[in-house]
């Protein structure tokens, strides 16, 4: 007979839900097409729905598994709050084993504690049911912009005035342009090309050595794409 094993992070439930539902959410677009008829647009995968519901015993039964000694329910209700409240994402796995300790299979997914609801009821005397939704998580970043201001006298707010506005468009590359406080490559790069990752091209028409390193009041040239 085999066995499953449910951790949340590093808590090991002590009894393991007898069902465990995910979703894979699909975030593909489908459209219509004159003369066509339907297409559909296929798109990353949106995040992962994960639900169970398990049972947090108060006393100590011979079927229930601690890993590091018997604990009361109330030791878990504090974990899932903790899970809950502290805006970290962490692993969620189970794994399912023989007898032997021979792993049949894992899932191991890292998950964010979206909600849970605890259920007393009579019948279970005083033991807890608690329903756990739990959501995918995927790691993200967003681009960081340097600057340097330079702390000059009054002459810098002559330095920090645009070109004038007639040249200021794509169709008129290649072009002047000034500094100003806030600005970075990447920036100009997505209003100048559409694309902030083409920002390599004013770095390199600039002779930049650091492209993340810019003062207010530079004289910059935006190339034409080549």
């Amino acid at each position: 007979m085999s066995q499953y094993h449910f951790y949340l992070k590093k808590c090991l439930l002590p009894v393991a839900p007898s069902q465990l539902k995910l979703t894979i959410n699909n975030n593909n677009s489908t459209y219509i097409l004159i003369d066509e008829g339907q297409i559909n647009v296929l798109k990353k995968a949106k995040l992962t729905d994960i639900e169970f519901e398990c049972m947090i015993p108060q006393v100590r039964y011979p079927f229930a598994v601690y890993s590091g000694g018997f604990q009361k329910a109330s030791y878990f209700l504090n974990y899932f709050e903790k899970l809950k409240t502290s805006r970290k994402p962490f692993q969620f796995i189970v794994s399912r084993t023989l007898p032997s300790g021979k792993v049949l299979f894992s899932t191991n997914i890292k998950v964010s504690m979206e909600s849970y609801s605890i259920t007393d009821e009579s019948k279970n005397g005083f033991d807890l049911m608690v329903k756990i939704k739990l959501k995918q998580y995927r790691s993200y970043s967003t681009k960081i912009c340097k600057i340097k201001v330079q702390q000059n006298t009054a002459t810098a707010t002559k330095q920090v005035e645009r070109a004038p506005s007639s040249t200021d468009n794509t169709p008129g590359l290649p072009m002047s342009y000034k500094a100003q406080s806030g600005d970075c490559l990447w920036n100009l790069a997505k209003k100048y090309y559409g694309d902030g990752s083409k920002y390599t091209l004013i770095a390199k028409a600039n002779n930049m050595s650091d492209p993340n390193v810019l003062y207010v009041g530079d004289a910059l040239t935006i190339p034409k794409e080549s």
